[in-house]
């Protein structure tokens, strides 16, 4: 099973997601790891990515996430996925069927608002992330309609079990 844990920068995915694949034994991958350079510098000067640059980085998630279905590996994955089209790019199912969430794929918004996200920003340090680009982050974000949708503003270990008891593992 692949838990893809969405959502704008600052709103928890690396430090739910290392929690959350602790409590369960499994992989942890944050999808930041598969930026391009161009991608990272491009983010560090605040200047938004466009679909272009997504697009390198959106193909080598994909070839990951089919790999770990096939090798039925359980794996916590950050990734911000904003959009839809992103996200129905990213689960096509193995053997190339019709994107599914579903039993093997599962998806849970990490979802706060504009200020919390902000302050969070602010606070955080030694990350490419510039946080000028929140506007642009909050811009392209399509809130998912079929996924697990958590409240960021509750304790990291509070979202960790809502997140196991919405998903029943």
């Amino acid at each position: 099973m692949i838990i893809l844990l969405m959502g704008v920068s600052g709103s928890g995915k690396t430090t739910i997601g290392q929690m959350l694949a602790a409590s369960l034994s499994w992989e942890f991958i944050d999808a930041d790891d598969f930026h391009s350079p161009a991608n990272v510098e491009k983010m560090r000067r605040g200047i938004p990515l466009s679909d272009a640059d997504r697009i390198p980085w959106l193909q080598d998630l994909q070839t990951a996430i089919k790999q770990w279905l096939q090798e039925n590996r359980n794996v916590v994955l950050a990734c911000s996925a904003l959009k839809a089209s992103y996200r129905q790019f990213l689960v096509i199912d193995r053997d190339d069927a019709p994107p599914t969430v579903g039993d093997r794929v599962k998806l849970v918004y990490l979802k706060g608002s504009y200020d919390v996200i902000q302050q969070r920003l602010q606070a955080r340090q030694n990350h490419y992330m510039n946080p000028t680009l929140l506007t642009s982050q909050f811009t392209t974000l399509e809130e998912p309609l079929d996924a697990v949708c958590i409240d960021v503003t509750a304790p990291p270990q509070v979202i960790v079990k809502d997140i196991r008891t919405a998903l029943q593992i």
